[in-house]
């Protein structure tokens, strides 16, 4: 016979929990899903570590994108607020971190206004304190868009949740060899699945698209965002 055990919860565990079930409850967001084909991205990455001299993780790639994204369409750093919708001052782009004593959101402040290099190395010094149980409060606040990025760990695509202080969150998935056809050809392209969830009291699916297909088109133009 299964014999039933109790594992307590841990104190982020508890919070992120009714942080997660105060969205689901009083969000009503709806999904969009694209795939982006970003070959060119993932080969230039090794250069750009020479001539930067810093090392570009694809999380890097992804916040940038995400800062120079929410400052062309502001209504996804917006929020509901009274009988209005109150757009964010600033993009500050939190991002997920697998972290020992369990998932946390370490924030990358004023993303839309940092170069490429800076994010780099602010993600890795975020991601290495979250990692080591060392991120302060003030490291954790303030985020306005929402980056999670499952990819390292084999997921192709699944769909977030927005966290309560924003009304966006981008999902990344594993890139994943496929086999596309392209100027008539049949070749092998390294294809990322992208997954937006977006408050619909804030954005409508038209502006929403409109943003996604401006992360998608950067993401396969890398050298737009250098």
């Amino acid at each position: 016979m299964f014999e039933m055990h109790h594992i307590p919860l841990t104190r982020i565990q508890k919070l992120i929990g009714r942080r997660m079930l105060k969205s689901k409850r009083s969000k009503p967001c709806f999904y969009l899903e694209a795939k982006a084909d970003v070959t060119d991205l993932m080969a230039i990455r090794p250069k750009l570590r020479k001539s930067l001299g810093v090392r570009i993780t694809t999380n890097a790639f992804y916040i940038h994108i995400l800062g120079m994204a929410a400052q062309k369409y502001p209504l996804v750093v917006g929020r509901l607020q009274d009988d209005g919708i109150k757009i964010a001052e600033r993009v500050h782009v939190g991002f997920a971190v697998n972290a020992p004593q369990g998932l946390v959101v370490p924030v990358v402040k004023d993303a839309g206004d940092k170069t490429l290099p800076e994010i780099a190395r602010e993600e890795k010094l975020l991601t290495d304190q979250a990692r080591d149980n060392k991120l302060t409060l003030e490291e954790m606040e303030g985020e306005t868009i929402a980056l999670s990025n499952l990819g390292a760990y084999g997921i192709d695509s699944f769909l977030g949740i927005v966290p309560p202080p924003a009304s966006t969150i981008l999902s990344v998935g594993n890139v994943v060899p496929t086999v596309v056809c392209r100027d008539g050809e049949i070749t092998v392209r390294k294809i990322l699945s992208l997954s937006l969830a977006a408050d619909r009291r804030v954005i409508d699916e038209s502006y929403a698209t409109e943003f996604l297909n401006f992360i998608k088109d950067r993401l396969q133009n890398p050298q737009q965002v250098i």
